[in-house]
Order: structure tokens, then sequence, then C-alpha cells
């Protein structure tokens, strides 16, 4: 039996005759929802903002390099190699490109003042395997790394050092013993803080070069990348293994990828969503008590009316159908109520906040804070409802 439209008209009349305690009722279930919206929002956007934050370092990033043990000395043998990256591209399936880079300290001089910097030498690759952007001119191509072009690409912070009050493309920079032309001004998608070969003032030039500053050609870091998430592992593997071949068995190299930092970042996030919203249940579970509360007073202040309903005819499942219609009705309005607030906040807030991170309220979220603010409200509601429905006509009209 489904109730009636007089049973929903009755039970709406009754919540308009207590406007002020049905809305201090209701108050508590607008926070519960509310905080669930927002856990949930917020915890989703801080998980998608941490990942493409590790994200862009490296997509899918899978990187070498020689473990180097202080007690032995190191062979060229050991050493990883231009042949290494190019066997690892050719010989590695659902590898989408490759890249290579040896950094070692210089100087460059503007004037009569000197500055440290880190030079790095990079193969083509190293823009799109590490994400850079590039703000001014352009990258290294083929025919800069072929020709060893006495072209560079600095950072922006070597740029407003060397040329402040000028635009440093085409100008002659002095690093070191060489002078190289400014081809692009670039910065790291993502800062690493200098814990990659990328400092704060860095210059990148052809990697074949490095051998005038080294005397060797060979590659300090290697760098893989995986066609897709899924074969990052694949990879890391088959490059380890592949190396291993390649080389002499007392070679030890350090394999690795974002994977576990991603993973670690996946799981905290999902810790915190769990507190965030436990937090969230335990203020809807004390709405529910609040509600349980609310009603069983409203039951016993209505007895008398109860015993009428029944004295004229009343069914149990009427009597039951309008108290839990009640309670419905104040779960279900402050669960509206909230989710509506919790929608608002980071429209309100957006202006605010940097353009980098956005603020999308999942629709999981409303569906989930609605079902479980209504749950709560009928299932606390139920007990007085039932309470009202048990009460005998006879004690009821004698009630005072």
């Amino acid at each position: 039996m489904m109730p009636s439209n007089q049973t929903w008209m009755v039970a709406l009349d009754a919540l308009w005759a207590n406007k002020v305690r049905a809305f201090l009722t209701t108050l508590g279930v607008v926070i519960g929802s509310a905080c669930i919206v927002l856990v949930v929002t917020v915890a989703l956007s801080g998980r998608r903002y941490v990942i493409q934050q590790i994200e862009g370092v490296g997509s899918n990033l899978v990187y070498a390099r020689l473990d180097i043990d202080p007690n032995k000395p190191i062979m060229l043998q050991d050493e990883l190699s231009i042949d290494d990256m190019n066997a690892a591209k050719a010989g590695i399936p659902g590898v989408v490109t490759v890249a290579g880079t040896r950094g070692d300290p210089a100087t460059v001089n503007v004037g009569s003042v000197e500055r440290n910097v880190n030079l790095v030498g990079v193969t083509e690759g190293f823009q799109q395997i590490r994400n850079l952007l590039i703000l001014q001119g352009r990258f290294l191509d083929a025919d800069d790394i072929s020709a060893r072009s006495r072209v560079c690409l600095i950072t922006t912070q070597l740029a407003n050092f060397a040329f402040p009050f000028a635009d440093p493309i085409g100008h002659s920079l002095r690093v070191g013993e060489l002078s190289f032309t400014v081809i692009g001004v670039f910065k790291e998608r993502v800062e690493t803080f200098g814990l990659s070969e990328i400092q704060d003032y860095s210059v990148l030039v052809p990697f074949p070069l490095m051998k005038y500053y080294l005397g060797d050609s060979s590659l300090e870091m290697l760098y893989v990348q995986a066609s897709t998430p899924e074969g990052v592992i694949p990879v890391t593997r088959q490059l380890e293994a592949l190396l291993t071949s390649r080389h002499p068995t007392r070679a030890r190299y350090s394999v690795q990828n974002l994977s576990s930092i991603l993973e670690a970042a996946r799981r905290i996030a999902l810790a915190l969503t769990i507190v965030l919203l436990l937090i969230g249940f335990i203020a809807l579970l004390v709405s529910g008590i609040g509600i349980m509360n609310i009603m069983l007073v409203t039951v016993q202040e209505r007895t008398r009316e109860i015993g009428i309903r029944k004295a004229i005819g009343a069914r149990h499942q009427e009597i039951l159908y309008q108290f839990l219609l009640e309670a419905f009705m104040i779960s279900g309005f402050g669960s509206v109520l909230g989710i509506l607030i919790a929608v608002a906040i980071p429209l309100i807030a957006r202006p605010w906040l940097p353009p980098y991170i956005s603020v999308p309220v999942p629709w999981e979220s409303v569906v989930l804070a609605f079902l479980v603010s209504c749950s709560v409200g009928v299932f606390f509601g139920y007990l007085p409802a039932e309470r009202a429905a048990q009460l005998q006509p006879t004690e009821s009209l004698r009630y005072e």
C-alpha cells in the first residue's frame, strides 16, 4: 500500500505547523549532506591535481642510470651510451620515444659577472620525455644534434639574468670556453626543485657537444617513455634486462619509474577520502538521531490526534506512512539544501583559485549525499512512526 495524497498533505501540514522545529532539525541534514558532497569533491580534485603534478614531470616515464660503487672503478664499458638508447627504442615494444642526458657544471659570463650554471647535453626526444614548455623560440632538432650546432636553450631565470632588457633569441651566450646562439627559452611544466638535471640556471645543448667538455659520449641518464600507463612496468623490466644483456655482469643499473609514487599518491588520497567521508557520515548520524528525538516528541505531543484519526478509521499503515513521510521530508529537504550549498561553494571560490586548479562537483557525490541523507531520515524516523502506528485509539483519546 502506497501513501495516499491525503497522507502526504497531512504530513506536510504537520511540518508546516511546527516550522521552526522542522527547520532546526533539518540543519543537521544540511550540514551532513553538504559535507559529503564537499568531501568527495575536494578529495577527487586533490587526487587529480596531485596525479597531474606527478605525471607532469614525465608521462609514463621510465629512467635508468648507472649505479656507482665508490669502492669500484667505473669502466667505459659500464657507462650508458647512445647505442643503449637506440637499442631500447628499437628492441622494447610499447616505447614511444627515448632520450639521453649528460650534465656538467659550467659558468656563464655576462659582462664582468660570472654565474655557475648546469650545462646539460640532451638528445632530440628530451622535450617530449620531460614535458618541457618552450616559452620562446624552439627546441633542438635533428639537424642541430647531427651537425653539433653551437645552439642552446636556457631557463627563464638564466634568460632574465643574461638578457634582462632584450629578447634572448638569436643572441650569443658564452658558456665555459664556447659561445652558443640562444634558440629557445624553456621551463619545466612541473617544478622538480633541482631534483632532476634541470636547475634554475640551466643550459641545454646538443648532446654530441658534451664530448668536448667531458672527453666521452656516455649518458648520465637514459629516459624511455611507454605508450600507456599499463606498459610502464613491462617496459621497466625489459629496459633493465636490455641493459644487463648489453653490458658486463659487474655493472649495475638503477631502472625506476613514477608508478610507485603515483600509487602512493592514490593510496593517500583514498585514505583521506575515507576519513573525510566518515566525518560526513557521523554528521548525518547525529542529524538522524536528532530527527528520531524530534519525531518521538512529536508523536507524544500528537497522541490525541493519532487516537482521533484511528477512531474515525485510519489504518496502521496510514499512520506509519504519515510519520515516515515527515521524516523523509525533513531529510529530503535538508539534503537538497545541503547539496545546493555544497555546489555553490566551489563556484563562489573559483575566482580565488589558481587557474590550474579545477574543482568540478562529481554527480556521484550529489547522488550519494541525497540517498544517504534520505535513508538516514527514514531509518531513524521508523521507530517513532511505528510507535505512533501502534497506539491504541482508546488510550490515545484519554491522553492529555
